[in-house]
């Protein structure tokens, strides 16, 4: 009897552990990318209400490592592949296919993606990524997502992307879109990392994020929908790449349903987590192959 009794609490835990690993957090991610945005800007910006709104409301932090080098399609690759380089493959600044072969492919023939895990075991889901790097659409699986496009000539249309975001947003209701701004990395290589031109720029994207909030709150999605902002990598002087902090160092913010205001949080966080905080939140399983954990302490 006495082992009846035990039996059955230990099904009755797991049921209900399976139960709530499956429920998700929040009915919507936005996530906000802005390439080259190195965390040691934060601190110093002094016009960015909106990413200081949501720093305020949810949890971050300032010290989110890139995988090395710390370049473009690695970083993007590993922010969306749960992985780092040496298990998803993509090597150089400006990979489209892995330079070293992938440890497991998906169905599509490419390293599993948080866009194809959702595809793959919640396909009613709405996915979307939007761009202004071209590279971003080969880190993806493209296949996967629901809609992808790229925002072109952003030199001559800075507000184009932002524009596509709060259409799309509106429109669509998506249940998952990144949104990836490649402006202030060009910035950063331009003018340089760090001065006054950078600050200027970040000042500038930080008003796009509020219209992409805005955009949600038109959309009635606000009160289901969970906010993420961060980046693929730092700089310092006119570069990346290499293994400084200002480099490495990138900030990660999350805030909206199920988010605590927890402000600053100090638990280690590299690129490759971001993933999986996002699989976390839909309640879907993460291919073993991915070594990303989620955040779970920011969660209510």
């Amino acid at each position: 009897m006495k082992k009846t009794f035990v039996f059955i609490c230990f099904l009755l835990i797991g049921i209900s552990q399976v139960l709530y690993a499956e429920k998700p957090k929040a009915k919507h991610v936005v996530l906000i990318a802005l390439d080259g945005w190195g965390a040691y800007s934060v601190p110093k910006a002094k016009d960015i209400p909106h990413i200081s709104q949501l720093m305020a409301e949810g949890c971050y932090t300032l010290k989110k490592r890139s995988v090395l080098p710390s370049s473009s399609a690695i970083n993007w690759a590993s922010m969306f592949n749960g992985a780092a380089t040496e298990i998803h493959g993509y090597t150089q600044w400006g990979s489209k296919t892995p330079e070293i072969p992938s440890r497991v492919l998906n169905k599509h023939g490419v390293f599993p993606t948080i866009f194809s895990i959702l595809q793959e075991q919640k396909p009613e889901l709405k996915t979307a990524c939007l761009y202004e790097w071209d590279g971003i659409k080969y880190l993806i699986d493209s296949l996967a997502v629901s809609h992808h496009a790229l925002a072109p000539d952003y030199a001559n249309h800075p507000t184009l992307l932002c524009e596509m975001a709060e259409q799309y947003i509106k429109a669509e209701r998506p249940h998952f879109i990144a949104v990836c701004f490649d402006q202030l990395d060009h910035t950063g290589h331009d003018a340089g990392h760090d001065t006054p031109s950078y600050y200027d720029k970040l000042k500038e994207l930080d008003s796009y994020a509020g219209r992409i909030m805005q955009a949600v709150k038109d959309a009635g999605m606000w009160e289901d929908t969970i906010i993420m902002m961060t980046s693929d990598h730092g700089g310092i002087k006119t570069g990346h790449g290499g293994i400084t902090l200002e480099e490495m160092e990138t900030p990660f913010i999350i805030a909206g349903k199920n988010v605590k205001r927890g402000g600053e949080f100090e638990e280690s966080m590299m690129q490759y987590d971001t993933a999986s905080i996002i699989a976390y939140i839909f309640g879907v399983k993460q291919p073993q192959v991915w070594v990303g954990r989620p955040m779970t302490q920011v969660f209510k």
